[in-house]
This record gives C-alpha cells, structure tokens and sequence, in this order.
C-alpha cells in the first residue's frame, strides 16, 4: 500500500467499525490492512477503544495496536544493525519502545547531556584514569543515586534505558552502558565486557576500532569497572579467578570489549530471560524474534 493509497480516517473508521464482526477471517483480512497501515491508524483505533464496552472489539484492537507497535520495533531495531550501530544508545532506545512504544526519548537525551555536563565540570586535563573514574563514579552513583537492584535482579525494567534512569536501579548491563556512554561522549576510553553471567567494563589505552589490529590488545587495558558495585576497579587476576569458579577457560573475549550488536544482542537475551521465567511466553517469542534480526 503506497502513501497516496492509505485510507482516510473515514476509510479507517468503517474498517474499525467491522472489527466486531465474529467471522474470524474478517478480522484476519482487517489486522492485515491495519498492519500496512501502521502507526497512523493507532490514534482513531485507541479512540474506538475507550468509546466501546464490547470486550471482544477491545481486545482485537489492543492485539491490532500490538502488532502494528512490534513491527515499528522491528523496523527500528534493523535500521540500527544497518545503519547506526555505532550509537549505543539509539540501540537501547529500540529495545525500550518495545515495552514502551510511546517512550519519551527526548527526556532521555536530556538525562544524558546533564550527567555529561556534572562529570565534565568536575575532570581536569591532567587526571589519571583511575581519578576519571572516581569522577565518574562520584557523580552516577552519589550524586544520582544508581545502583543495583539486588531485590528484582531479573526484573525485565532492569533491561529498559528508560525505567533504568527513571528507578536508579538497574542489572549489571544496564548500569555499564549507562557508565560507557557518559565516558565515551567525554573521551574516557571505558567499554563494554561480555563476561559469562556477568558484564563490567574495562579502562583502555588503545581506540576499540584498533584491537584487531594487535595481537594482543589486552595489553592495552589498564583495569576493569563493575559498574553493577558502584564502579569498584579491578584487575585481570580476579577475572581469571571468576572464570574458574565458572569451570571456564581464559579467553580473550572475556577481557576485551565487545560491539555494540553484542550489548543489544545481551539486553535482549536477558529480557527473554525474564519474560519465561514471569510466564510471560508471548513476550518471549517476541524477543526472540527481535534476537533472529541481528542474527542475519
């Protein structure tokens, strides 16, 4: 269906108002043109919604809006993998509007500027990394209060950028790329670990975009931030240490930075995580179909 083609919101009134019909074919031909389309049609849809008392009309354009809001989703979240990888945060976004499709992103992006104005006034031109991130702890964790939410550890808002900055509370891969895109907009060369059942962050003096350039770019990181223990550091000894209590062998992956399709891909398998293990399978089919995206 091309833009000169969509219907006009009297078009779309007389499809919503067939939408009651018990023929279930009927309905499957409508959800089919809504689908095509897409966001335009919501607003006259969750106008009919509240106006009607009929519950089988209500819970067809709840699953309508659904499916119209998860294929913006998908959309969005391919684009990134295409074409936009490089900012995290508009991957985090993504993810958040699966949850929460009318997600305020503006406010977000203003969180951000804020926190990145707190630690830029407090750095000076000659601070070690190890007095960069003290800043940088100081004012996430004391300053702005985030921690770790030890009580709902596997709650899915833990894996939402926008309840994660609302609560202050967050898991570890949550509260790390909220830490690694501050310092990296500040040219603080913190980044991501993907540690097995765990995420920290490493301080390196080599550019992310290099390491494959060097055989041996752990040598360039001088430490490790768990973000998740209000940016405490540590060394590499205390990772081996950690890997073999997992019964697992050092590998460099564990102790160098990963990309960012490997955070988003992380995010997403602990939210299906989370949504099995709350019951909620729809929810889980669904990310795993958003997990299939950045797949291909």
């Amino acid at each position: 269906m091309t833009e000169n083609q969509k219907p006009n919101n009297q078009e779309l009134l007389a499809m919503i108002s067939l939408l009651d019909d018990e023929d279930e074919t009927v309905y499957e031909s409508l959800l089919s043109h809504f689908l095509e389309i897409g966001k335009p049609a919501i607003p006259l849809l969750e106008e009919k919604w509240s106006q009607s008392l009929d519950a089988l009309l209500q819970t067809r354009i709840e699953n309508i809006v659904h499916k119209i809001q998860f294929e913006a989703v998908k959309t969005e979240l391919t684009n990134w993998k295409e074409h936009n990888q490089k900012n995290l945060l508009t991957g985090l976004i993504a993810i958040a509007r699966y949850q929460y499709p009318d997600l305020d992103e503006d406010s977000i992006n203003v969180f951000f500027s804020e926190v990145r104005r707190r630690v830029w006034d407090d750095l000076q031109p000659n601070d070690t990394p190890l007095e960069q991130v003290r800043i940088l702890n100081q004012v996430l964790f004391v300053e702005f209060g985030f921690n770790g939410n030890t009580a709902n550890f596997h709650s899915p808002q833990n894996s939402f950028i926008n309840t994660v900055i609302e609560s202050k509370r967050g898991n570890p891969i949550l509260l790390s790329v909220i830490y690694a895109i501050v310092a990296q907009d500040l040219d603080i060369p913190v980044y991501g670990v993907n540690l097995p059942e765990h995420f920290v962050l490493c301080y390196q003096t080599l550019h992310k975009d290099k390491f494959a350039e060097y055989a041996f770019p752990e040598d360039n990181i001088l430490f490790f931030i768990n973000a998740f223990s209000r940016g405490s550091v540590f060394g590499k000894d205390e990772i081996d240490l950690y890997l073999r209590k997992l019964k697992l062998p050092s590998d460099k992956k564990f102790i160098t930075p990963c990309s960012n399709t490997d955070i988003i891909r992380r995010i997403l398998h602990n939210l299906n995580f989370s949504f099995n293990k709350s019951g909620l399978t729809e929810k889980s089919e669904e990310i795993e179909i958003l997990l299939a995206l950045l797949e291909k």
